[in-house]
């Protein structure tokens, strides 16, 4: 996961910030397909994509963190 370990924390946390929260009148897209998500109405393959796309960069995010605390980027040679 060399790729992983190139993006520095800043710029995960910067995109995740923003991506997560876009846009952010009248409500974040994320909160909004969670909110569809819960009541069953996230059908439309434009929505899943549209929540992936917006949780990309968290994931990214909590990959480096886990990847940090389990010191697996310094195990790789």
């Amino acid at each position: 996961m060399k790729i992983l370990d190139k993006i520095p924390f800043r710029t995960a946390i910067i995109m995740t910030i923003f991506l997560g929260f876009a846009p952010f009148v009248p409500e974040p897209h994320v909160w909004q397909k969670l909110k569809m998500l819960v009541a069953g109405d996230l059908g439309k393959p434009i929505d899943l994509f549209d929540l992936l796309f917006h949780l990309a960069p968290a994931m990214v995010l909590l990959a480096k963190v886990y990847r940090h605390k389990t010191g697996a980027n310094q195990s790789e040679g």
